[in-house]
């Protein structure tokens, strides 16, 4: 594993190197021939490790093309073969890659997309209806682990196993606040904030990094003092590829007890579930910051007649032992019935093996990227909300309902409980704005097999039907949502310049007031917007442009 260097790249060699464009770089599109060719030559007289560059190039025409694209792809809905693929795919080993790859992307028109982990929930990092090139940062992903200091450097392109691995090898008592799906690269989990088991007691991802590097469209290669604090502020929750390219982040580590608790408690229709999770609304949130507490929602066989049911687990994750944590829900939600033999006690690392539902597996599954987690269907639409006040059972027993549809037979529905740390942090410490006065968040999600993609719209109009139907009992003006639970259905931009006013329909619902200051940074940072996407942040140039026209 290469040491992450933490010094600037000198300024590319300019070398011809026109041996290895004839045997590398000679493409055959059927358009825009030209441009492609001269981009790749344009990489192979800029990068500064020139005899390094077959090995980082993966032209359509390429061997080895359609498994690097797929090796990455966590959601098949775009494993099609309609689905716009990308010109080249760049995996690049050292900075002057990406700063070369910047350079030829904009002197040849051709877009970029980022992809440190490919879990964006609509596939923005390796899709796209524009001529584009993909980063794939697969080849960034060393961790450094300083115990004594209690913090760490990650590059984008590690996975949160990776790090969970890192540092559970350095220290049974000492963590980092993110999320249980093992597989998610910390590019992309980082940039839209991130949370996990510990967010109520520590926050998000985000709320604890402290320093990154960056490659903004100069090829700069910048740290926290060089960017300066606006920036810094953008990069953690505003949602990756609107600036630039994070390379790095400094990471603070937080201390846990060595033991720490799960708990899994589960309920059908027939045992008063909704009566429960109505209840449950009144109490997870004000449980104390130790404590992460969620409601899984999702369609069985029941084991008495076979019929189906709804069945609803509440799951617990406490920091401390179990003789603790049963008392506590004895007394603060006796209704569930928690009981001891319901709980397990294990360390903060095989937490994320116990809530990501991975079974007799060793701790070196978190290092495997190409594992496919049990919390999502191979190919998956979703979408999310977040509850001020207490939604009514009447309004629950229609979401059961929407349950027991056909196209819900790999559906879900996931409440995650607020309050804590989120209620302390204000609203405006990173782009990301749902803090104090939220009760919980909603994960929707409905899945598919691949070979079912033919049918992929019956399915997003389910669970279109269900966001439809919970709207009066959710947030209004904005209807908020996560960022990282991408939803192009909440609104796009145009392929080139977007006003303020049709970026604001989809930028308020994830950032609220937030989102005029990250419109500022991307002035500021990217003023001709070359990082852009269907739902990147667009420069104040634009707005003036559209009001011109």
């Amino acid at each position: 594993m290469h040491k992450i260097s933490f010094k600037k790249m000198k300024s590319p060699h300019f070398l011809v190197f026109s041996f290895l464009f004839a045997a590398f770089f000679s493409l055959s599109w059927a358009t825009s021939a030209h441009t492609h060719e001269s981009f790749l030559h344009c990489l192979s007289l800029h990068s500064e490790d020139s005899s390094f560059i077959s090995k980082i190039i993966y032209a359509q025409n390429n061997s080895s093309y359609s498994s690097v694209l797929e090796f990455s792809m966590h959601n098949l809905r775009f494993s099609t073969p309609t689905t716009p693929k990308p010109q080249v795919i760049i995996t690049p080993f050292y900075e002057s890659h990406l700063q070369a790859t910047i350079y030829c992307s904009k002197k040849h028109g051709l877009q970029v997309r980022t992809r440190s982990g490919g879990h964006d929930f609509e596939g923005i990092s390796y899709v796209s209806k524009v001529s584009f090139v993909i980063i794939d940062l697969i080849n960034f992903r060393s961790i450094d682990i300083d115990v004594e200091n209690k913090v760490a450097w990650v590059q984008s392109g590690a996975i949160l196993g990776e790090l969970y691995y890192r540092i559970a090898k350095k220290s049974n008592t000492l963590a980092f606040p993110a999320g249980v799906c093992h597989t998610v690269g910390v590019g992309g989990y980082f940039s839209g904030g991130g949370y996990g088991l510990l967010f109520r007691k520590y926050g998000l991802a985000a709320d604890n990094i402290i320093d990154a590097q960056f490659i903004d469209v100069n090829g700069r290669i910048l740290d926290r003092k060089a960017m300066g604090e606006d920036l810094f502020w953008a990069i953690r929750g505003g949602g990756g590829g609107s600036f630039g390219i994070v390379i790095a982040w400094k990471l603070k580590l937080v201390p846990i007890p060595a033991t720490v608790t799960g708990c899994i408690v589960s309920k059908t229709l027939e045992q008063n579930a909704i009566k429960l999770v109505h209840r449950w609304q009144y109490i997870a949130h004000k449980l104390p910051d130790e404590t992460y507490s969620s409601v899984a929602l999702r369609r069985v066989n029941s084991s008495q007649d076979g019929k189906k049911t709804v069945l609803a687990s509440f799951r617990l994750f406490f920091l401390g032992g179990v003789d603790e944590l049963v008392p506590l829900m004895q007394e603060r939600f006796s209704e569930l019935g928690l009981v001891k033999e319901d709980c397990t006690e294990m360390s903060w690392i095989e937490s994320i093996l116990y809530f990501g539902q991975i079974r007799n597996k060793s701790l070196d599954v978190l290092l495997d990227r190409t594992f496919q987690s049990p919390l999502f269907s191979p190919a998956f639409k979703a979408k999310s909300d977040y509850v001020k006040e207490p939604v009514p059972e009447i309004a629950l027993e229609g979401l059961w309902s929407k349950l027991y549809e056909e196209e819900a037979k790999s559906a879900g529905v996931l409440f995650v409980a607020y309050g804590g740390e989120m209620d302390e942090i204000p609203e405006t410490a990173t782009p990301f704005p749902h803090r104090a006065g939220n009760l919980y968040k909603i994960l929707y999600a409905v899945g598919w097999q691949k070979e079912d993609n033919k049918n992929s719209q019956r399915y997003v109009s389910w669970i279109r039907r269900v966001y439809s139907y919970m709207s009066s009992f959710v947030s209004k003006s904005p209807r908020e949502a996560y960022i990282n639970y991408r939803d192009l259905d909440i609104g796009t931009n145009n392929k080139d310049n977007t006003s303020y006013a049709q970026a604001s329909v989809w930028g308020h619902k994830y950032f609220k007031n937030n989102f005029d200051k990250l419109i500022s940074v991307k002035t500021m940072i990217d003023p001709e917007n070359f990082f852009r996407h269907e739902q990147s942040i667009p420069p104040l140039l634009s707005r003036w442009k559209k009001r011109g026209n």
